[in-house]
């Protein structure tokens, strides 16, 4: 049997390292992209992986990598910002959401369009975009929920755009081998918020890590935690 090769963006630390953990751990060869190359090799040294310069906000960044990859199975888009601390709607700069839509929308769609054609090259790849309950519709429609009280305007927005194109790519894709999903990690410490989630990054990889291996008969254009599906 072929060994399957895996991409996780942004996975030199956090939710996207245990994602590139597990799937290591799966028997995949993993390639774990990072902007950073010294800590990429670090990370990537420390789970058997493969580290990969990439930037998703930088074409020729994204296009070297598209030129090595005859064959990907796998592509988990996990790189992502929150650059907003507290401003309200009202209070954020236009450039802020400029920045986070970069790599949180933008960057998803560069590193996918870039890669496709390797997807198609495998047998029946996996894309999984990383979204967020704060990006829920459902969620912020309803006062009395507490993502509805968490108007990070950028950030969630962002978020909630990246749903949309998950399910525009999953449309495209429908009656190929070829499913696209959105993973909900939860509130977990890492990073991006200053480790105040009370789940833990391992936590947080479950879902995307159980939709990197779907089986044929397995669902496309989801919103999915690791539980299963979430309201959009």
């Amino acid at each position: 049997m072929t060994t399957k090769t895996a991409l996780v963006t942004g996975g030199n630390k956090g939710i996207g390292l245990e994602i590139a953990r597990g799937l290591r751990a799966l028997g995949m060869n993993v390639l774990l992209g990072a902007r950073d190359p010294i800590r990429g090799k670090e990370a990537a040294e420390a789970i058997g992986a493969t580290a990969v310069p990439l930037d998703v906000t930088d074409e020729d960044s994204i296009a070297r990598l598209a030129e090595r990859l005859e064959v990907l199975d796998v592509l988990v888009n996990n790189a992502g910002i929150l650059l907003e601390r507290g401003a309200p709607p009202s209070g954020s700069p236009v450039q802020m959401l400029r920045d986070t839509f970069a790599v949180n929308v933008f960057g998803v769609v560069a590193v996918t369009n870039a890669l496709l054609p390797a997807l198609r090259r495998a047998p029946a790849a996996r894309i999984v975009n990383l979204g967020s309950g704060l990006g829920a519709l459902a969620y912020a429609a309803a006062a009395e929920h507490v993502y509805a009280r968490n108007p990070l305007l950028a950030y969630n927005s962002s978020k909630t755009a990246l749903s949309a194109v998950t399910l525009a790519y999953a449309n495209e894709l429908r009656g190929t081998p070829i499913k696209v999903n959105v993973a909900d990690p939860g509130y977990c410490a890492t990073d991006l918020n200053g480790h105040s989630g009370p789940r833990t990054p391992a936590q947080g990889a479950v879902a995307a890590i159980r939709l990197a291996t779907l089986p044929e008969d397995g669902p496309t254009g989801g919103f999915f935690d690791e539980d299963g599906p979430v309201p959009w």
